[in-house]
């Protein structure tokens, strides 16, 4: 049996299908399972894998091609990964049922992280008795730049179709919680999203798994760019995106408004608390930051101490602030 190159297009747990890459760059022909190394979960959708077969429609792992980047959750006890290779980011909210804002901070730190473009998908519009508090909710963000298109993807077809031109030729990522309108915007941009989701299921033999997978669609021929055609990936809908593997230096980067001014507080290891002269507190204070994400900021370097507590069993020193960055997050 031969060993070739393959794009990992679903990922349910440990189980997952891929597809076999032809010598111009596309992937395609019928999909294959693959199984993963022991009881490991190794893979994410959008990885590019060696693959060995084993028969006519099976092959396992051989070695997956370094990644461009690796959107993944994680709390002290364990890590989910939701894409790799990934060149955007698009978070679906809606006014109704309203959204985290915890949950949109949070995917634009991780998105910042590995500078992966990230677009915010304001859905259902059309509704609006929740329009004006969304707005207010996101200003911050269109304040600093993150690019915000309204739609309706159930009344408006235009303002769906009107996004096509900012996915060609790139692989995207859905996120966002459950009822946010995920499923319909997939299916507004891949009519047969619906039908690859069942030949998925019956590969695998079953159905159970579809609520919690990660799936690879190839755009329609209009989401071709210059040199190759765009693919989405839908993920689960969710109501957390941990972060606890991210060091304090990462953190203090990963806030695009905070970067200006790290380094001008009075202490080099000022963690923009309580410290006196404080350049982020006083930004906050004029305005130039909301104190919403200076909140989020030392929440997750909550969540980031509590995992190193969990993880390597030491209690940390109440007073000491570093800016090394912490041992690799162990999965």
């Amino acid at each position: 049996m031969g060993s070739f190159r393959a794009l990992l297009t679903a990922s349910y747990g440990r189980h997952y299908l891929a597809q076999q890459i032809k010598p111009d760059g596309s992937h395609g022909s019928p999909f294959i399972q693959v199984d993963a190394p022991g009881k490991q979960h190794i893979g994410a959708v959008g990885d590019i894998l060696a693959l060995e077969s084993t028969s006519i429609d099976q092959a396992r792992i051989i070695d997956i091609e370094p990644r461009k980047n690796l959107l993944y959750r994680s709390d002290a006890f364990k890590s989910k990964s939701i894409a790799a290779n990934v060149d955007q980011i698009l978070m679906v909210l809606a006014t109704a049922p309203s959204f985290s804002p915890d949950l949109l901070g949070r995917a634009v730190v991780a998105a910042e992280l590995d500078q992966i473009e990230l677009r915010i998908i304001l859905n259902k519009c059309d509704l609006e008795e929740g329009l004006d508090h969304a707005r207010t909710l996101l200003a911050p963000y269109q304040k600093m730049g993150y690019p915000i298109h309204e739609v309706s993807a159930k009344f408006n077809p235009e303002s769906i179709q009107n996004l096509q031109p900012f996915l060609r030729g790139k692989v995207s990522v859905l996120v966002g919680q459950s009822g946010m309108g995920k499923s319909t915007l997939l299916n507004a941009w891949i009519p047969n999203a619906a039908a690859i989701t069942q030949e998925y299921s019956a590969k695998l033999d079953s159905g159970k798994h579809t609520t919690t997978a990660c799936r690879y669609f190839d755009l329609p021929e209009w989401g071709r760019g210059s040199s190759k055609l765009g693919g989405m990936i839908d993920s689960p809908g969710f109501q957390e995106f941990g972060l606890a593997h991210l060091s304090e230096s990462q953190l203090q980067h990963a806030f695009r408004e905070f970067q200006p001014l790290l380094g001008k507080c009075r202490f080099h290891n000022c963690r923009h608390d309580n410290e006196p002269d404080c350049a982020i507190q006083a930004a906050v204070q004029h305005g130039e930051i909301s104190s919403e994400r200076l909140a989020l900021f030392k929440q997750l370097l909550s969540d980031s101490k509590t995992a190193d507590v969990q993880i390597q069993g030491i209690t940390p020193a109440k007073e000491r602030w570093s800016t090394s960055p912490k041992p690799p997050y162990k999965r």
